[in-house]
């Protein structure tokens, strides 16, 4: 069974796209450390120290984009590339779990 087509990526500046990357990866690092979902130090422990180098890159390309003159978001635009790139998904895994009933 073929996997279903995923709508394309709205059109992205080049700072756009990199902010959209570099979030994404502090996200995943972000869902890795979330001691509410995770079991294991030693990951959690990796994963903060990448985190360290990813909000970096993060903030060198908001940087980048300020320095542009790209000085507004567009939340819209950017939000449909978070859709595209599985980000409420990826995101979800910052956040507490439901609480189990017992």
């Amino acid at each position: 069974m073929p996997l279903p087509e995923l709508p394309p990526l709205p059109a992205l500046t080049r700072a756009e796209g990199e902010l959209i990357d570099r979030y994404l990866e502090t996200v995943d690092l972000l869902g890795r450390i979330n001691p509410a979902r995770s079991s294991h130090t030693y990951g959690g422990l990796r994963a903060a120290q990448a985190l360290v180098d990813r909000a970096v890159r993060l903030r060198d390309a908001l940087a980048l984009m300020h320095e542009r003159g790209e000085t507004e978001l567009h939340t819209a635009t950017l939000g449909r590339a978070l859709r595209v790139l599985d980000g409420e998904r990826r995101t979800r895994r910052v956040t507490l779990p439901p609480e189990s009933s017992g």
